[in-house]
């Protein structure tokens, strides 16, 4: 049994936590199942960006999940307290859907580079086939590193306190519990995270740099900035889910966890999952209609 030291042992703070964190956890869930329910019903969003952005919905409804209802319900608890197999469950699907998410991410950087680089070829090279394909070798991957992560984790033996540094169980605080000899875990875990991590963040910054360089061949501004905001939802949905990961793990996994990585791991684990779809929703004019349409055709309903 292990026990979370929590986000604050304030009672007052706790409460108020308690209500945004719901709040942020029930936008989170209506923003991803309405996005999924309208690119799946709109024939107008039946194209390879809003395939992938669907998936990214589903992935980033079932990633807070894992984490936000027990975070909240332990912000007013006296015992923040979770099994050894709940811990184990917990960190093996939070690690999964989010490498998930990262290799997501890095095909709608692809899909954004050919759309942008080879528009005449996009059709045939972004087929549907192709485009399941990647979702599901998206899916394979995350899952298999998270066995491989979290059978390493797991196999560590846990002796003396039993008070997890966190509010979700996490490598860093984790590790430093185990009386185990950490090394090859250690290590093991530094080159899943970094070849994940860092090379799907390498394969988006590539994109992107073909990206650039086409959009700076257009010569009237009014293409370029049409280029430019095609892309520009899934650069700032890219940048604070990999700028905020980074601040968390950027130190060896068996330091102890502070009070900064306590706030990045909020904003990828808590915060990501609710913008994604809102910043998709907002600066996408075909969503911004699909939604605009939907709303008034329920008005309608009610007159």
């Amino acid at each position: 049994m292990f026990e979370f030291t929590g986000l604050t042992n304030d009672a007052t703070l706790s409460v108020f936590l308690f209500v945004f964190f719901l709040l942020v956890y029930m936008i989170t869930v209506v923003a991803n199942v309405g996005l999924f329910i309208a690119v799946h019903k709109t024939s107008a969003l039946h194209t390879p960006m809003y395939f992938f952005l669907s998936y990214l919905s589903v992935v980033d409804l079932f990633y807070s999940s894992v984490i936000v209802p027990k975070m909240i319900s332990d912000l007013v608890s006296r015992r923040k307290v979770i099994s050894f197999y709940g811990c184990a469950l917990q960190f093996y699907f939070f690690a999964a859907l989010a490498s998930t998410d990262v290799h997501l991410l890095s095909n709608m950087s692809y899909d954004r580079y050919v759309a942008i680089c080879h528009p005449l070829h996009y059709v045939s090279m972004m087929t549907k086939t192709k485009c399941f394909c990647m979702v599901l070798v998206a899916f394979s991957l995350g899952f298999l590193q998270s066995t491989a992560q979290t059978s390493c984790m797991f196999s560590l033996q846990y002796c003396g306190s039993n008070v997890i540094n966190h509010f979700y169980c996490d490598i860093p605080p984790l590790l430093k519990l185990s009386c185990s000899d950490i090394v090859m875990c250690d290590m093991v875990i530094m080159f899943l995270i970094g070849f994940y991590g860092i090379g799907s963040l390498t394969a988006i910054m590539i994109s992107y740099a073909f990206i650039i360089i086409s959009i700076l061949k257009i010569k009237s501004s009014k293409g370029r900035q049409k280029a430019f905001s095609t892309c520009s939802s899934h650069i700032i949905c890219s940048c604070i889910f990999f700028v905020s990961v980074l601040l968390t793990y950027l130190h060896p996994p068996s330091n102890a966890i502070n009070n900064q990585s306590k706030v990045a791991s909020i904003f990828y684990s808590v915060m990501t999952p609710m913008l994604n779809p809102l910043v998709y929703s907002l600066r996408n004019q075909e969503v911004r209609n699909v939604i605009v349409q939907t709303f008034h055709g329920l008005c309608n309903k009610r007159i």
